[in-house]
């Protein structure tokens, strides 16, 4: 597997979607994903805090950003196995990225590996919601440092 340091953002998508085609079945897929969000670094408690959590998720889910324009990290996790595992595929895409590659990355790996049809109304919104809110984070960085 590819290190995040030399992965773009598309290259990232792309080995998602190709992780998600050695699995048959819809099973297998969400297996998968609560695997990936059991491997999220632990986070710490003090950062569960309300200026961090994301509305618009049915289940908490909590988003940290750091660093500036040139390179944004960021540290997410959930109390649902299966949005953590989805927080582990965002952060793939997203995290340790200028913020100029943050805004303009369009999450194409949701429709690649057929998440969307996959996901509940409720676990699509809560998705998109943090996505919005990773993109306004970064939106915000670009800002200060223009």
């Amino acid at each position: 597997m590819n290190t995040l340091a030399n992965v773009t953002a598309a290259q990232a998508q792309q080995d998602i979607a190709d992780e998600f085609a050695f699995f048959g079945d819809w099973t297998e897929r969400y297996q998968y994903l609560i695997d990936l969000g059991k491997q999220l670094p632990s986070f710490p408690e003090a950062m569960k805090s309300e200026d961090y959590r994301v509305h618009g998720c049915q289940s908490m889910v909590w988003l940290v950003p750091s660093g500036d324009a040139s390179n944004m990290h960021f540290d997410a996790t959930s109390d649902s196995a299966i949005v953590s595992g989805l927080i582990a595929l965002v952060l793939r895409v997203y995290s340790d990225r200028p913020a100029a590659e943050i805004v303009a990355t369009e999450p194409a790996f949701i429709q690649q590996i057929g998440l969307a049809k996959h996901l509940s109304p409720t676990r699509s919104n809560g998705l998109a919601a943090m996505l919005a809110k990773l993109k306004a984070y970064a939106a915000a960085e670009l800002e200060k440092a223009a």
